[in-house]
């Protein structure tokens, strides 16, 4: 029987976290392993750090464009975090995953509960640190916020690690290279699951 071979539609997959905990640099290797999982770069009205790439890392716009983004419905999610503004474009996700592609999203825990209910079959992870107390020392090396903003991010984070019962999935980043292989694993995995499968054709 010459039947065609079932497709399935894309899937879309969420890395959160709390900040400091290495999720940029989980999602740049896994997208150099996996090179056909595209990545929704978000839109933010925060100042580029010197090590980010304008349209790699964030596309940064100014607080005018970003609410103008909201007004017309342009954001499938946004949040105001720190006195700025992190979003993620609806377009690009909503084309690629019609198309069957997987897409990666890198978002704040508040981020991802919005996606999730406009796409309950997302596939959450939730990169944590070993310790809380591993993640202040990362903080502090990183030396990219002021003291109050140290602060802030520190109690947030500590909020943050108790929403991590209701991902699907939890990595905890203890090596990075051990983080980024079980990141993958899951991916891979979830390409072949049944569930993920949609009938191409009527048998």
């Amino acid at each position: 029987m010459n039947k065609k071979i079932q497709t399935r539609k894309g899937i879309l997959f969420i890395i959160s976290g709390p900040s400091g905990v290495g999720k940029g640099t989980v999602r740049e290797r896994v997208l150099e392993d996996i090179p056909d999982l595209l990545f929704s770069v978000s839109v933010t009205t925060r100042k580029r750090r010197p090590h980010e790439i304008e349209g790699k890392d964030y596309i940064f716009i100014d607080k005018p464009r970003f609410e103008q983004m909201i007004e017309n419905g342009e954001l499938l999610e946004w949040a105001l975090v720190y006195d700025n503004y992190y979003g993620t474009p609806r377009a690009f996700i909503e084309n690629a995953l019609r198309e069957g592609k997987d897409v990666l999203l890198e978002i704040d825990i508040q981020g991802a509960q919005k996606v999730k209910k406009e796409y309950p079959d997302a596939v959450s992870i939730f990169l944590a640190p070993p310790s809380i107390e591993e993640l202040i020392n990362r903080l502090k090396k990183r030396a990219t916020e002021t003291e109050e903003e140290f602060r802030k991010r520190i109690e947030k984070a500590e909020k943050e690690m108790r929403e991590a019962i209701h991902y699907d999935y939890l990595v905890i980043n203890d090596k990075i290279d051990n983080a980024i292989m079980q990141v993958k694993c899951v991916i891979l995995a979830e390409r072949v699951k049944i569930v993920k499968v949609k009938e191409g054709e009527k048998r």
